[in-house]
């Protein structure tokens, strides 16, 4: 931004407009926030248990939830089903408009269709209900309005109705949209709890996120196997041993039996403290320096298993056992680093 714009900025926008924005901020907030408060308390004293009979349908259906809207309610409609869909509910978003050009082949009698219309009176909603009705879907209608004509064909109608929009003019859906959005969020939260949705399967719908690498990554997936893990047996003089450690890169190595099996650890920081000591590194063998009984993981165990085993012990290096005791790879900190675990 150059000098000029930002004084053309600065006069426009005075300490009276700045104040006036952060005035209707907070007004706004707070509107929807009463809203919310409102609809909390209707769901409370709903005599007919909609919400309840809605969830029901739900967890009934057999087929797929598809959630139509049109306008800013066709924004919202696509959230709910985007947040259905990732947390259990097989869910999809068809357009109120397209379904009357072709998309209403996209549902069938074993859905459920979410329709949204504050009014309950969009024409391209009135337009298709009868056909879906037909079709023998089952209608969960979300409006403003419980006397609309979208309600009142809907076997169940959940009312979402705001005393007014955050709007000054009281015009754009803002509150409306807000108390929507809320309400399909509660029925996608009743949802998964009632259908024991547990973080695993969250990870398996969000594989490319933070929690799918924690949750779907296991030892095996990230250890160092085969050639690229430092072992030695206990016999061997610990300046040969440090020629391993050398060539592997990893700031210890493993000590082995005949079987293979991991019998103890030698890392970096055991060296530095064996030279503080004044030892004769040319006298000891890894029996001699090493420690017995190492700390292992099982590389069918979830990676961040092995972080906090790390983490517990402070350590930066942890071997891979199978069942048997056998070494079958190693684990350095940085490779759950690399690999986004941590």
């Amino acid at each position: 931004m150059s000098v000029t714009d930002a004084k053309t900025l600065s006069k426009a926008f005075d300490a009276k407009t700045a104040a006036r924005a952060l005035e209707l901020a907070q007004e706004t907030l707070q509107i929807e926030a009463d809203a919310l408060l409102a609809l909390k308390a209707r769901l409370s004293e709903d005599r007919s248990d909609s919400f309840i009979t809605a969830v029901s349908l739900l967890l009934q259906c057999t087929g797929r939830v598809v959630v139509s809207g049109i306008g800013k309610s066709g924004h919202i409609a696509r959230k709910i089903a985007a947040t259905l869909a990732s947390t259990g509910t097989p869910a999809l978003f068809v357009h109120a408009a397209e379904a009357l050009h072709g998309d209403l082949g996209m549902i069938t009698d074993n859905d459920v269709v979410i329709a949204i219309s504050y009014s309950g009176e969009a024409a391209e909603f009135i337009a298709i209900i009868p056909i879906i009705k037909r079709m023998g879907a089952k209608l969960i209608a979300i409006t403003g309005n419980p006397d609309s004509r979208l309600a009142q064909l809907a076997d169940v109608h959940m009312n979402a109705h705001v005393d007014k929009e955050a709007c000054p003019l009281n015009l754009a859906p803002t509150t409306s949209t807000t108390a929507t959005l809320a309400l399909g969020d509660a029925l996608a939260v009743a949802l998964l709890d009632a259908r024991g949705f547990r973080e695993e399967d969250f990870a398996r719908s969000h594989p490319g996120g933070a929690l799918g690498r924690r949750l779907l990554t296991y030892v095996r997936d990230v250890m160092r196997s085969g050639d690229a893990v430092p072992s030695v047996p206990a016999n061997i003089p610990l300046t040969a041993a440090l020629l391993e450690i050398t060539r592997k890169g990893m700031a210890m190595t493993a000590i082995v039996d005949e079987q293979q099996r991991a019998i103890g650890i030698f890392t970096d920081g055991d060296l530095r403290r064996l030279i503080e000591a004044g030892q004769d590194l040319g006298k000891l063998t890894m029996a001699d320096v090493m420690h017995a009984n190492p700390r292992t993981v099982n590389p069918n165990q979830l990676a961040v298993e092995a972080v906090e085993v790390m983490e517990s012990f402070r350590i930066n290096q942890l071997l891979v056992a199978d069942d048997a005791g056998k070494l079958v790879g190693a684990l350095h900190i940085h490779d759950l680093t690399r690999a986004k675990v941590i």
